[in-house]
């Protein structure tokens, strides 16, 4: 029996990238489960500590897989390969995913696969819940993955088959929420509250730039640089100008960001002739980009495919779902491979 033979194909995912630890198990394209473990260490310092992730990566791996498994009804010898992360990501934390796959996978004599994480966001729009099977995108489609470390316009042929087309020059655009919710006394992540609080606010009430590069690429620390200055002197002249603003600041902030995502993306269908959009990674659980694509697809008569937010952030199921194609594939990565901080396409 070849790979390819195989009815179903079991897999335990694991993700390690940043500062959530994710284990899952799908059989074939559906996820069985999906456990992730988030770290609220990094509350206190208004973002991720590279060394504070990796050490609680150490604690939560195995009660994490343990669990994906119980949840699954799936015993770890029962898997057809495991799967990780090998990058991009913070070099501690990948090192913890890649150790404990690496090792699984010689105690067990079990196919090894690397997956990088960016490809994986973009897969997530083919991952199928039990129970909340849909439809999935057509190749060749575009994906806008958009996450606090990436913000890409990806070309996807196939499975295998994934170029960048355009991508941030400087920030992206999770980093710019989170930085610009920092300047506005929010908590860390500040994203999802910018997102919360725009939802109460005038998307109009301040105006911020937005940036149009040549081509297809973004940029967003003239962004923050404006809005550092805005608030400087609004606050020179009213200092709880912020605490009496706060929903249309956030609303302001979010319409800029969505714009500008937008405005290339649809630069992006034009040139390519492409009308299959989806998207995918942290930031495409924002209220305001979700509702910006949709409506840009009834303009501009797109399909679009927007992943279940369960599958928008960090987690196992969409290690577990690119695997799935290159298990198909027979691409197995050996026991020599070493986690890549900046893991390219």
């Amino acid at each position: 029996m070849t790979v390819t033979d195989k009815k179903d194909i079991i897999i335990l995912g694991i993700e390690s990238s940043c500062d959530e630890t994710s284990a899952a198990v799908s059989r074939n394209t559906q996820i069985l489960s999906n456990v992730i473990a988030n770290q609220t260490v990094h509350q206190k310092y208004g973002g991720v500590v590279p060394e504070l992730a990796s050490r609680a990566h150490q604690s939560n791996i195995v009660p994490v897989v343990d669990q994906a498994l119980r949840e699954a009804a799936i015993n770890i010898s029962d898997v057809d390969a495991i799967a990780f992360t090998r990058g991009p990501g913070l070099i501690g934390s990948l090192m913890v995913g890649v150790s404990f796959a690496k090792s699984a996978a010689a105690a067990l004599n079990k196919p090894l696969i690397e997956v990088n994480h960016m490809q994986a966001h973009v897969l997530a729009n083919f991952l199928s819940l039990e129970g909340q099977e849909g439809k999935t995108p057509s190749f060749p489609f575009l994906c806008l993955t958009v996450s606090g470390g990436h913000t890409q316009i990806v070309r996807v042929t196939s499975p295998l088959q994934m170029e960048i087309i355009g991508q941030t020059l400087d920030d992206a655009a999770g980093e710019a929420f989170d930085k610009i919710a920092k300047v506005f006394e929010l908590p860390y992540p500040g994203g999802p509250l910018i997102d919360r609080y725009a939802q109460s606010g005038n998307p109009k009430a301040f105006n911020f730039p937005v940036a149009n590069l040549p081509g297809l690429n973004y940029s967003f620390s003239g962004l923050k640089t404006s809005v550092l200055y805005f608030l400087k002197k609004q606050l020179a002249q009213n200092p709880a100008f912020i605490a009496e603003n706060r929903d249309d600041l956030c609303a302001s902030v979010q319409y800029t960001i969505v714009k500008t995502l937008i405005l290339k993306l649809k630069k992006a269908a034009l040139e390519t002739g492409i009308s299959n959009i989806a998207i995918a990674g942290g930031v495409s659980a924002n209220s305001g980009l979700r509702k910006a694509v949709t409506e840009e697809a009834v303009k501009n008569n797109w399909q679009v495919h927007i992943p279940p937010l369960s599958l928008c952030t960090d987690n196992g199921g969409m290690i577990c779902l690119a695997a799935y194609f290159k298990y198909l594939a027979a691409d197995f990565s050996t026991l020599d491979v070493a986690p890549s901080a900046r893991f390219g396409f």
